[in-house]
């Protein structure tokens, strides 16, 4: 009898059963199918999906006629506007990786990136040239610049060779791109934040990136064309993936360069938006916006935020505007999002205090994540389901990044006993959603106990004076460490104390979590909308007793 695995003999990959995954098919797709369906919406500008395609066609000819080729990087430093949509597919036809850089980084952060990613080509705009320009002058080796000239910007100079427009003209609309032969082979590369170094690039490839946007769908509950409001840099994860989602929803994307709560309820208005992302600053920012400006909208947003949970006030203020919140939770290494609350309709019956910690947890890994687990860090034992042991969260699957480039110790060090180590301390519940407590550097230890700073964040959220909210650990000779809150207040609260802050949450909480010190004033946040912890530990730092 033969033991020979009868379902491996003559059943190989060939080219009629196997085609390696990528996002670029989205668009292709996109095109053929509804070639007069609207792709993307800028001021007047009105775009079709087959319009679309020829010119991602275009600048990948071009883009190919100046030697740029399988494993070339090209870097770009543009805001949300139809380039940058158009940047995501027309890079990756040439087998190149297309690095989004963060447009609100300094000269010497954009240089690092641009000599470490060994850029080939550099699309920019004007509005951010005398940085480009700063940048450019600390490289030997410069990339070949292209400007990109948005007729809505006043200001800024052109520093390249050509313009973006001209360009295209130099390529063919029917260059005939490839697919990978490898969907291993990497798509983008995406720098963190750096905050204790120089940044690392995180490398993601085709398949990743493929799975990662049709797991928005699934998460989201999306349907087809939806119409898509660029309010999350799509610098920041490429997007968390969603210039491709769209593509294959044949949805609309309407482009936004700056996120100000009038262009974004005007936008929601005239496109009809049924969809945007955002950190919670954005939440906020619409939630706190002026009451005309909610005025006149007749239809459900969707909205998906990631980061911190929004608090009960905003979730509240949301709801009552018809927007549906959904929260997500990830990292650059994972492509974005890879877990989401997901929502049982039983809840929608509680309370909007039980459904806003409900939630406040990052909830149950993407459909395309294959593992997500609380782990004890040393043991990489799974923690118990109890809602209070503290491990860290951990990743395995498809939509895990390839790793570091250049940087082989930091991708070994991510990637130790096989999993990946996120760095974020989580709980999980009894029902096996996962909810942070807090980043490992992060965790207050003051007099031996430990005390977690979003559970002092998510007191100072239920104050009504209360509008962001930020803890962390500040020395102290006897404790070792001692909370201070960082606070900005909502208008028309500024008689609110010091003294009124902490006893608020010493009324609500364990007396010694409750923060010694609390400094009123704006919060020093990222490029991403994200609060820098870092920044405020060295005020928190500095304070006089």
């Amino acid at each position: 009898m033969s033991t020979a695995n009868p379902y491996q003999s003559g059943l190989d990959k060939n080219a009629a059963n196997f085609t390696p995954l990528s996002p670029l098919t989205f668009i292709e797709r996109a095109a053929f199918v509804y070639p007069n369906r609207l792709a993307v919406v800028y001021g007047e500008l009105r775009q079709s999906w087959s319009e679309t395609y020829s010119r991602c066609r275009r600048l990948a000819s071009a883009l190919s006629q100046r030697g740029v080729g399988e494993g070339d990087t090209v870097a770009v430093m543009l805001p949300n506007i139809p380039a940058m949509c158009e940047v995501h597919f027309a890079v990756p036809m040439l087998g190149a990786v297309l690095n989004a850089l963060n447009i609100r980084l300094d000269a010497d952060s954009i240089a690092f990136m641009l000599k470490h990613g060994e850029a080939k080509v550099l699309l920019t705009d004007r509005e951010f040239s005398s940085t480009v320009q700063a940048a450019l002058q600390q490289l030997d080796d410069k990339p070949l610049v292209i400007d990109v000239d948005d007729p809505t910007l006043e200001g800024g100079d052109f520093i390249g060779e050509l313009e973006y427009e001209e360009f295209l003209l130099q390529g063919d609309e029917n260059f005939a791109w490839q697919l990978p032969e490898d969907e291993w082979q990497a798509i983008s590369l995406c720098y963190t934040s750096g905050t204790t170094g120089d940044p690392k690039g995180v490398v993601t490839h085709h398949r990743g990136a493929h799975l990662n946007a049709v797991s928005n769908i699934m998460s989201w509950n999306m349907s087809a064309y939806p119409v898509y409001l660029w309010t999350l840099p799509m610098f920041h994860c490429n997007g968390w993936c969603f210039p491709w989602t769209i593509a294959a929803l044949n949805g609309t994307n309407v482009c936004l360069r700056a996120v100000r709560a009038v262009d974004i309820f005007n936008l929601i208005k005239q496109e009809k938006v049924t969809h945007l992302c955002g950190a919670p600053i954005v939440l906020s920012l619409m939630a706190n916006a002026e009451d005309d400006l909610k005025k006149g909208i007749s239809h459900q947003v969707n909205v998906m935020t990631a980061a911190s949970a929004p608090p009960p006030a905003i979730l509240e203020a949301m709801e009552k505007l018809n927007f549906k919140v959904t929260h997500a939770y990830g990292l650059t290494e994972v492509y974005g999002p890879a877990v989401v609350c997901a929502w049982h309709e039983e809840w929608d019956a509680l309370p909007i205090t039980e459904q806003a910690e409900l939630k406040a947890r990052q909830g149950v890994r993407y459909p395309m994540l294959e593992q997500l687990e609380v782990l004890d860090p040393e043991t990489l034992e799974p923690v118990p389901h109890d809602g209070e042991t503290v491990g860290e969260i951990m990743f395995r699957g498809n939509i895990v990044m390839k790793g570091y480039l250049k940087n082989s110790q930091a991708t070994e060090k991510a990637f130790d006993g096989g999993w990946f180590h996120s760095g974020d301390l989580a709980v999980c519940h009894e029902d096996g959603y996962i909810e942070i407590k807090d980043r490992s550097k992060d965790i207050i230890i003051s007099g031996g106990e430990n005390i977690s700073s979003i559970e002092i964040e998510k007191t100072l959220y239920r104050h009504p004076a209360v509008m962001e909210a930020a803890v962390v650990a500040r020395p102290d000779e006897k404790w070792g460490e001692t909370p201070c809150a960082f606070v900005t207040l909502r208008d028309n609260f500024d008689r609110v104390s010091e003294s009124d802050i902490i006893e608020f949450c010493r009324d609500n909480m364990a007396h010694f979590k409750a923060p010694k010190k609390v400094v009123f004033g704006p919060l020093q946040k990222t490029s991403t909308g994200k609060i820098q912890k870092f920044v405020l530990r060295q005020q928190a730092a500095k304070l006089k007793t």
